[in-house]
């Protein structure tokens, strides 16, 4: 079934008519991120102890929480795409023009805005329920449980909507030009 969306265009630019594939074999730069770090997270995990009360990267807090939702989605959520296999995606263009106002201020490459079509899985979750990974494994996979089962805040705000898409995934027309930090 084809779907309609909005991607920010972030790290590597993309063009109308422009196809990429997302799934298990083709992964994103989540993933190619979250595996530059892999040396210390092994570390981590064969001695905890070591590293309580460290605070660690971003890269290494991100990679942390990214395998315990990667392992909790394998799991029990298998149906969903996976994080670091998929475009996160918005349902309008107003909500992609926030996204990309924010990763253009925190200084990551933005492109532009463009509306795609998927081809594939979605997943509609709550930002907020993203974590900082710490060295304690327990804590990451049931914070990976709560993203995952995307119940209401426990705080009762709003949520910030990430849309995750996996498949055929085609950029049928750039919508905006932003071109921040390229």
């Amino acid at each position: 079934m084809d779907m309609h969306f909005y991607h920010v265009i972030s790290d590597v630019p993309k063009y109308a008519g422009e196809h990429i594939i997302l799934d298990a074999a083709h992964p994103n730069g989540v993933y190619k991120r979250v595996h530059a770090q892999m040396d210390i997270v092994e570390d981590i995990c064969r001695d905890p102890d070591k590293y309580r009360g460290t605070v660690f990267t971003h890269e290494v807090d991100v990679a942390l929480r990214e395998l315990a939702l990667e392992k909790v989605r394998r799991e029990k959520y298998s149906q969903y795409p996976s994080r670091m296999a998929s475009l996160y995606v918005s349902r309008t263009f107003e909500e992609a023009e926030r996204w990309g106002d924010y990763f253009a201020r925190i200084g990551r490459p933005t492109y532009g805005i463009a509306r795609i079509r998927v081809n594939g899985n979605c997943f509609e979750g709550d930002a907020y329920k993203c974590f900082d990974g710490t060295a304690d494994e327990r804590e990451n996979l049931r914070l990976a449980e709560i993203y995952w089962q995307n119940g209401p805040n426990e705080d009762g705000r709003e949520p910030i909507t990430e849309i995750l898409a996996d498949g055929d995934i085609e950029f049928t027309e750039i919508l905006k030009v932003i071109n921040a930090n390229i």
